[in-house]
């Protein structure tokens, strides 16, 4: 696109299904609206990976935007100014609706105007994003389908004749007769100009016009883009003092056919000065040509050519007779001179300069050639001395080149038989060359050609008197077959379009002489009569000699024929059965038989049973193995779907007593009814097939009980395949009525009933036939069975389910037990309802009929209920599980995949557990939950031993583990799981999972090289562990209160873990946008029993704090707070949630003195974070904290942080000292937060202690506190003083006074403590946890939340699915 904002105009360049476009450009904010266009595309285009809509916008005018200075500067000039990319490949697709959708294509312009634009388009299909500052286009556009004629007739409101049509740089995939062209595309690519006397480089401007040999300019030959009228000549872009411009500027060139053989290109290249004084002065410097006919003939090739640069006077390089003599390119020159290498030519006044110049040229060309051999027939009549070798030749051109010129070609062909009518010189070689181009046009390549020829034949044929040629070509191969048979074979594979043109030709000529139709019928008959002998010959040859393809709709024309068929069937059978039993030939023996029988079914073609008997006989036991043996994708099943009734009563007749027969008919029956031949929506055709396999199962079902039922003939296999074959018959997407409307479903069954109900209750009916064979499909046939009870009709699912009672007595009797059928129901049950199978209603129809029969069964009463009790508790789980699949949630397919795995566990179906286990793997790593995924990595892991025991099938379920014994997947497992701790940051985690591993590597497997890198890898954790600043998640409890909600989350409370950084804000609008529906609660008081019961959702929300949990190896140590963090939030299963509460009057003077809490306690079933970022609270505690108790935990946890915090200074002089600042003067400032004097006030007065003297203990510990604070407080006071600026020296003497204060009071109160002196060994190290005992002696330290014991008060276990 060009886009010219000097001259407010805007112009569409484009380089035909069709791409329509309307576009706006609104460059410098104004908006020019531009005419329709439509871009040519092929099928291959619509293929390739990835289209652009590329417009380059070019700016006429002066050299140099921002001067000003405009009165004597060149104007006019085309410089380069920006580009607009829009990737199409959705719309090209159809991805994406282009209906009425205008697209905004963003502007990007050149960053210097010295940049190629070519460049530049590169950059911005590369970028993801373009600033476009609001600048661009606005363009609709939308996909055609069809060619220009049919576009103009379906979209006249959308394309008529001022729609400019840019047809494709390249010939469509079909070119038809009469479709002329004759475009030549140039594109001027780059070149390279010495700067010579100038300074700087020249502002180079390339000129292309086209002239004949005398010189004279050709006029209007010259078209910049589509829709745009011819032009004189062509001028470039100009690129600013660039020494090697590249322009990648493409021009057509369309000139008249008679005139290209005396035309040639001429380029002119010439300094633009931007003062226009200067630039009037400037001459063309230098000249390049091409001839665009070479000398043998031929176009010029299309491609890149490096062009010869010539200088010269201005004005002799405006005389074609000065230059025309001369080579154009190198490789041309090089031709004249190939022994010296050196230009011996005589250039005259011209000289050949050092610069370089290169284009590209496409011919597009329906009447000129690239090739020799073609032109030579093309232009026959120029030299007939060498027709009989260009006839030869043209044989051996390429395929591509003749169907382009396939009209001409033709014309020719037909023109030198009948000009040489007198004469039988040509008369072969013209028919073999016919015969080689009906063959190029039979290749799957070139098919698409075919309506090409049949318009051909129908409206440009025209050579009366070729019938009587070809028939005696065709007749001397015939009767010549022996010595000729390749001949005649080529000739019978082109005999359809050999007899189109003998009738079109014997009809014209007809027209012209008048003779009576009757001649033509005695004509064409005893045509056919010799081609039906040369058939019948090359039959008999072909037996003995090699066996090949017969072209399909010739012997299918010969069948029409009763005499024919009498004579060619035979031999067309027997053939057809040697290349069928030796997989020759498949997809024409498919095509020959499936035309041959239609032509039988035909009712205009004479008697036809005998010879329907014929092929069944002969080949029918041939196809069934042919089939079977191929596969579904066989293209011989669609020869089976054109039998009746009939046929298929004959076949059962010939072969009834064969198992062997059966198992085929069996085996390929299930392949044709997998294989849908015709689509989902021919609803009647697929019942009408349907109505035909349902007979013929049936057909064979009273075979198979009246012969193989008995003791002696019972056939396993046999019985198993017709099970397998009914239940796919019944299975089939096109019997499931349930998807059709309900008017097509009340049609189909008015008129065919539903099949399924008629199959199923015949497999019902087999099934109990069975008598004492049945343990022996026990358990292979209770998949197809549960599939079938599965299909949601109701009267089959009552009459097959107590299929599944009678396994399990049949079972039992043999076996005492009907596990073995348990285990297989439990396993397919889970395949078929994750693919979609069951519902509600079935889980109630299975409970009802089996318990009723196993109640009243003697011995299964029990064990009957309790596997129904089970299969429903699965059908529960499986149904939410496949619900909960399809949501956009990945949370709640989490939540109801551990729901299913635990189920698993509890039942002890270890290869079920673990395909869950991975399932929720899976989904974790979508999630990135690299720690939760390593949790449920080890659930697996734990299922192994570190032994040579071999892996069960079931324990290697991915693909990716190698593994041959339990250790080796073990070793698998735990590299894996340590890879994911390490990505989620569970170092402590992965180190001790890397300490088992090393003690198999070092004392069992003795593998130091793996041992050495493991240590490695450990060693990095420990460092991270100490070095590594890990985010502390939150932790929310939410409630999911009402009905409305799944039953796995229903009036259930969970305590989730949050992501790095979320807060409970942004948390909890995740949760709400998973349920839009639910209601958020505004208390975090637990719910009343109206909205528990109520139908609707309620969504309870709040944060809450993880009780510590520390290890006992920790207890009482010194140890770094780094360490120690992280139990603050990982490890813990204890969560507490604490609300104030208000006693008595509120004292306005001392809001302490009356606050009590209430804190709750949550207990999860496992510890967080585990196989999920959420468990379920099992248990709720309550308790009040009192005022006092409240001011106890509140100094010891504000004396701890000032520890933490002076250990962390003392260990990193690097940290900042804002936060030390603002926190030491909250505490010692009273001004700020008051201190601990509200403490004072409301708990040491004389009042308090009468009213509570069994609190004297806790006050007394109190002012422990309190005075513990003050060495503390010294230290951060010094440390502070160590690291303060001098801007806040001010600040930090102001808190060196109160700290004086405070301290002398509170040690004239309280008492003098000291801090035990920290040993070296300690002196420097990270900082350390507050569980040291030098800061206070544990027995006199109050329970707080920082200090409980890591004790559990219970044996919960720590995960899902672990036991500890």
């Amino acid at each position: 696109m060009s886009c010219c904002p000097q001259s407010n105009t805007a112009r569409a360049i484009y380089p035909s299904p069709g791409l329509h476009t309307n576009s706006l450009c609104t460059p410098n904010h104004s908006m020019h609206q531009s005419s329709p266009s439509r871009l040519d595309l092929g099928s291959e285009d619509l293929k390739r990976e990835k289209i652009s809509f590329v417009c380059q916008i070019v700016r006429v005018g002066r050299m140099e935007l921002r001067d000003n200075n405009t009165k004597k500067l060149t104007s006019g000039l085309r410089r380069p100014f920006g580009v607009a990319v829009m990737d199409v490949t959705d719309i090209i697709t159809g991805k994406m609706d282009d209906e009425d959708k205008q697209h905004f294509i963003p502007f990007q312009p050149v960053a210097s105007e010295n940049d190629f634009l070519q460049t530049v388009i590169n950059k911005v299909i590369a970028a993801k994003e373009v600033n476009h500052k609001g600048q661009g286009l606005w363009v609709t556009l939308k996909l055609l389908p069809g060619d220009i004629h049919q576009i103009r007739k379906d979209f006249p409101h959308l394309v008529d004749r001022s729609t400019a049509v840019a047809r494709k740089m390249g010939f469509p995939e079909i070119i038809m007769p009469g479709d002329v062209r004759n475009d030549i595309y140039v594109t001027l690519v780059q070149g390279d100009f010495d700067k010579g006397s100038k300074t700087t480089p020249k502002n180079v401007e390339v000129t292309m016009s086209v002239h004949d040999e005398d010189g004279k300019k050709l006029e209007n030959v010259i078209f910049p883009g589509a829709g745009d009228e011819g032009i004189l000549e062509y001028k470039s872009v100009i690129y600013y003092q660039v020494k090697q411009p590249r322009w990648f500027e493409t021009i057509k060139v369309a000139i008249p056919i008679e005139d290209v053989n005396r035309s040639h290109l001429r380029f002119t290249f010439k300094h633009r000065s931007s003062q226009d004084c200067k630039d009037k002065s400037e001459k063309n410097f230098a000249l390049s040509f091409v001839k665009l006919m070479r000398y043998d003939g031929t176009t010029l090739r299309d491609g890149e050519h490096d062009l010869i640069v010539y200088k010269a006077e201005a004005k002799k390089l405006e005389d074609s007779t000065m230059y025309l003599s001369l080579a154009s390119t190198k490789p041309e020159m090089e031709e004249r001179n190939p022994s010296s290498g050196k230009n011996t030519q005589n250039l005259g006044s011209f000289s050949i300069s050092k610069d370089s110049f290169q284009i590209s040229t496409l011919v597009c060309s329906t009447k000129l050639t690239q090739n020799v051999d073609l032109l030579g027939l093309l232009k026959w009549r120029s030299n007939t001395s060498l027709l009989q070798q260009n006839l030869r030749h043209l044989m051996k051109v390429e395929g591509g080149e003749v169907v382009k010129f396939l009209q001409d070609t033709l014309d020719a062909l037909f023109n030198i038989m009948m000009e040489n009518s007198d004469s039988e010189t040509f008369d072969t070689l013209v028919f073999d060359a016919l015969v080689f181009i009906i063959g190029l046009i039979a290749d799957r390549k070139f098919h698409h050609f075919n309506p090409v020829l049949e318009t051909y034949i129908r409206k440009h044929f025209s050579a009366t008197l070729a019938y009587t040629k070809l028939t005696k070509v065709l007749k001397n191969y015939v009767e010549n077959a022996e010595k000729l048979t390749e001949q005649l074979l080529k000739a019978l594979k082109a005999l359809e379009y050999i007899f189109k043109f003998i009738v079109r030709s014997r009809v014209l000529f007809n027209q012209c002489v008048q003779i009576s139709h009757l001649a033509d019928i005695f004509y064409i008959s005893g045509l056919w009569v010799c081609s039906l002998q040369g058939v019948k010959r090359l039959f008999h040859l072909l037996r003995v000699r090699v066996r090949v393809r017969v072209r399909v709709r010739v012997c299918v024309c010969v069948c029409v024929c009763v005499d024919c068929r009498e004579i060619l069937l035979p031999l067309m059978t027997e053939q057809l059965k040697l290349h069928l039993e030796n997989h020759e030939e498949l997809d024409s023996c498919c095509q020959l038989l499936s035309n041959i029988l239609e032509v039988l079914y035909r009712k205009d073609v004479g008697p036809t049973q005998w010879h329907v008997q014929i092929i069944m006989e002969k080949l029918l036991r041939t196809v069934n193995r042919t089939v079977i043996s191929m596969g579904r994708d066989s293209p011989l099943i669609v020869i089976l779907h054109k039998m009746c009734c009939t046929h298929l009563n004959i076949w059962v007749e010939l072969f009834w007593s064969s198992a062997d027969f059966l198992m085929e008919t069996f085996i390929m029956f299930k392949d044709l009814i997998g294989k849908n031949v015709y689509p989902a929506d021919w609803v009647i055709m697929n019942m009408m097939q349907n109505k035909v396999f349902l007979r013929a199962i049936n057909q064979y079902a009273a075979v198979l009980s009246k012969k193989f039922l008995d003791q002696t003939n019972f056939e396993l296999q046999l019985w198993n395949n017709y099970f397998h074959l009914a239940v796919a018959f019944l299975t089939q997407e096109s019997l499931q009525l349930e998807n059709f409307s309900s008017d097509k479903r009340a049609k189909i069954f008015h008129k065919y009933q539903d099949m399924r109900r008629q199959i199923g209750f015949e497999i019902r009916d087999m099934w109990y036939n069975l008598g004492p064979h049945k343990i022996k499909f026990i358990p292979e046939m209770v998949g197809p069975i549960l599939e079938m009870t599965l299909v949601p009709e109701i009267e089959l699912r009552k009459a097959t389910i107590p299929i599944f009672f009678d396994m399990m007595q049949c079972e039992f009797h043999f076996r005492r037990c009907f596990q073995t059928f348990e285990n297989e129901i439990i396993t397919k049950l889970d395949h078929e309802v994750e693919g979609g199978r069951g519902d509600e209603q079935y889980k109630v129809l299975f409970q009802k009929i089996l318990l009723e029969h196993c109640r009243k069964h003697k011995y299964l009463a029990t064990s009957g209920e309790t596997f129904v009790t089970l299969v429903v508790r699965l059908l529960e789980r499986l149904l939410d599980y496949r619900t909960i699949m399809h949501d956009e949630s990945k949370e709640n397919r989490m939540s109801c995949t551990v729901n299913v795995l635990n189920f698993y566990k509890e039942i002890e179906r270890e290869e079920m557990y673990i395909r869950y286990l991975y399932k929720l793997c899976d989904l974790h790593k979508e999630c990135d939950n690299y720690t939760e995924a390593g949790y449920t990595l080890l659930l697996h892991a734990k299922l192994l031993k570190w032994s040579e025991e071999a892996c069960a099938a079931h324990l290697t379920q991915r693909d990716g583990y190698q593994a041959s014994t339990q250790c080796q997947l073990k070793d698998q497992l735990y590299q894996e799981i340590i890879n994911y701790f390490d990505k989620g940051k569970m170092w402590e985690e992965a180190i001790i999972l890397g300490k088992e591993l090393a003690e198999q590597y070092e004392n069992e497997m003795f593998d130091f090289e793996q041992l050495s890198a493991l240590l490695r890898k450990q060693a990095q954790f420990y460092e991270n562990i100490v070095k590594v600043i890990r985010p502390k998640p939150d932790y929310f409890a939410v409630g999911y209160y009402g009905m409305g909600f799944p039953s796995f989350l229903r009036n259930k409370m969970f305590i989730c873990r949050g992501k790095e950084y979320e807060r409970w804000e942004d948390f909890e609008a995740r949760l709400l946008t998973q349920f839009p529906n639910a209601e958020k609660m505004k208390t975090t008081t637990p719910p009343s029993e109206d909205i528990r019961s109520s139908s609707g959702q309620y969504i309870q929300c709040f944060t809450v704090k993880p009780i510590l949990e520390l290890p006992p190896k920790f207890q009482n140590k010194p140890v770094s707070e780094q360490i120690v963090s992280f139990y603050t939030v990982n490890e813990v299963q204890k969560f507490q949630y604490s609300r104030p509460v208000r006693k008595g009057e509120k004292d306005p003077d001392n809001e302490f003195a009356n606050m009590w809490i209430e804190r709750t306690t949550y207990v999860t079933a496992y510890k967080l974070p585990g196989i999920l970022r959420w468990f379920e609270v099992v248990s709720v505690s309550a308790e009040e904290i009192s005022p006092l108790e409240n001011a106890m935990e509140t100094m010891q946890l504000t004396n701890e942080k000032i520890s933490n915090m002076v250990q962390r200074h003392l260990n990193d002089s690097g940290l900042p000292i804002n936060p030390l600042s603002m926190f030491l003067n909250g505490i010692v400032d009273p001004a700020v937060m008051g201190g601990f004097t509200n403490y004072e006030k409301a708990f040491f007065t004389e009042k308090y202690i009468q009213e509570h003297a069994n609190d004297q203990e806790k006050i007394e510990k109190l002012k422990d506190l309190i005075a513990w604070q003050i060495p503390n407080l010294a230290e951060g006071v010094r440390i502070h003083g160590e690291k303060v600026t001098e801007a806040l020296r001010p600040f930090h003497e102001r808190l060196e006074v109160c700290f004086k204060q405070l301290k002398e009071k509170v040690e004239k109160q309280y008492g003098v403590r000291t801090l035990p002196p920290v040993s070296d060994e300690w002196r420097g190290s990270r900082p350390r946890s507050m569980v040291r005992s030098f800061t206070m002696p544990s027995s006199q330290r109050p329970l707080s939340v920082a200090s409980v014991t890591s004790i559990s008060s219970d044996n919960s276990p720590s995960r899902p699915g672990s036991d500890g």
